[in-house]
């Protein structure tokens, strides 16, 4: 992976093989977000941060450099704009948050240089509900989710719905999230599992465990998502209108 500096930050017309960072707005909002590609990327993963976050989140930032040395391109985007932050309501908006993910997926598989990729969700917090909610929308245009510390259960009645192959990673001292993420699992649709990582609360700030919940997070995602592209016909799964 190269460095930042190193990336061509235009983008616009490079094949996938080609590295570049590049400064994004995400219709129909204006939405902004950073999008990562390295060099011979195998998948793209879409961030969904938590409560209080943005895509400037330290530990999402982390999480997505390390899918990058994986080549894995990455989008982060803030969910909200600047005017809605204040309203704590919004923040706790699943359907709304959820609506926001759908216009990025719709967005991004348009995107020449990234749009045939598949596409993966990264959700922490309230966003991995979001995540979840739209997954169940789109159906086989997500191929997995991933949730950090996450409220999937507050996707309700859309777990069902999800048939996505969907990881929930919970601290084993984060209380009551376990309890909520293992209702959660109960429920969804899809292929699932739950992996507990052992002394770790809510934000995972305890030595190794942020990057246990990488490894955790980057195997799912290059076992449902890279492991795809060994085969040529799967280019195509994720073109087209995210709408359906």
């Amino acid at each position: 992976m190269q460095p930042v500096s190193a990336f061509n930050r235009d983008g616009k017309n490079k094949a996938q093989s080609s590295a570049f960072s590049r400064d994004v707005q995400i219709p129909p909002l204006g939405l902004a977000g950073t999008l990562r590609h390295p060099a011979g990327a195998r998948a793209l993963v879409i961030f969904a941060h938590g409560s209080g976050s943005s895509r400037f989140s330290p530990r999402n930032v982390q999480v997505a450099e390390a899918l990058n040395r994986r080549r894995i391109a990455t989008l982060l985007f803030d969910l909200l704009l600047p005017e809605e932050e204040g309203d704590r309501r919004n923040v706790f908006d699943i359907g709304l948050l959820g609506q926001r993910l759908i216009d990025a997926v719709r967005w991004i598989i348009e995107e020449p240089d990234v749009g045939t990729l598949p596409v993966g969700l990264f959700g922490a917090s309230t966003g991995a509900a979001a995540a979840l909610v739209a997954a169940s929308l789109l159906g086989d245009r997500i191929g997995a989710v991933v949730s950090r510390g996450g409220r999937p259960d507050l996707a309700g009645g859309m777990l069902p719905q999800v048939k996505a192959p969907t990881l929930l990673i919970v601290g084993g001292a984060d209380t009551g999230v376990i309890e909520l993420n293992q209702w959660a699992l109960e429920r969804l649709g899809g292929e699932k599992s739950i992996e507990i990582v052992p002394g770790a609360t809510h934000l995972f700030p305890e030595p190794g465990a942020l990057e246990a919940v990488i490894e955790l997070a980057a195997g799912w995602f290059e076992r449902h998502l890279a492991a795809e592209t060994d085969h040529p016909t799967t280019g195509n799964r994720h073109s087209g209108d995210a709408g359906q």
